[in-house]
């Protein structure tokens, strides 16, 4: 039996994708896109926008390919390329996000846990969805990203401040949600 390196698989797609080969463009687009779909998706709650960010996304990949330096995984690199095509393309969508200056503001984790909850997927993202676009956004960055407070404020050109009482507004805002789905499904609180 023999082994494929799958990493050595990549890295002669990447190869001949720079020379604009097609079918190493589609095998590359074939392998990320369903991951990247669902980057885009987080941020963006129309599907159909997802979408279209996704595939500008990839246009920007293959333009740039050659910059790709094969420090980190290559999926890592089309993923910031994503973000920060979700990034601009709600910061064009709304011109700019609803955030409120704080500079303090203490942050309370709720005693309540929801781990036993049997809360399907489509539940979780309709929740996340329900966010307005700024918090959304920070709340992907820090929670399902691991961005620090300092990268995001670079990031979305916001204070520091900004970035900490937007992703205190969003998990108040999800623990209301959730409390009203565990009523909403038990018709208790």
């Amino acid at each position: 039996m023999k082994v494929i390196n799958l990493h050595q698989e990549e890295s002669q797609w990447i190869a001949q994708a720079i020379k604009n080969n097609r079918q190493a463009q589609h095998q590359l687009y074939t392998k990320f896109s369903p991951r990247m779909l669902s980057i885009c998706r987080q941020y963006i709650k129309d599907i159909h926008h997802a979408e279209d960010v996704m595939i500008t996304g990839f246009m920007k990949v293959f333009t740039h390919l050659n910059k790709f330096e094969h420090k980190g995984s290559f999926e890592g690199w089309i993923k910031r390329i994503m973000i920060h095509e979700c990034i601009d393309f709600l910061r064009v969508k709304k011109n700019s996000f609803n955030h409120l200056e704080i500079e303090e503001i203490v942050i309370t984790e709720s005693e309540e846990t929801y781990e036993n909850e049997d809360f399907s997927i489509d539940d979780i993202q309709l929740l996340i969805d329900n966010l307005p676009d700024g918090y959304r956004m920070v709340f992907n960055l820090y929670v399902i990203e691991g961005y620090k407070h300092q990268e995001i404020a670079t990031l979305l050109q916001i204070s520091e401040g900004t970035s900490k009482s937007q992703l205190a507004h969003a998990r108040k805002m999800l623990q209301n949600q959730i409390k009203q789905l565990k009523v909403n499904m038990h018709g208790t609180k």
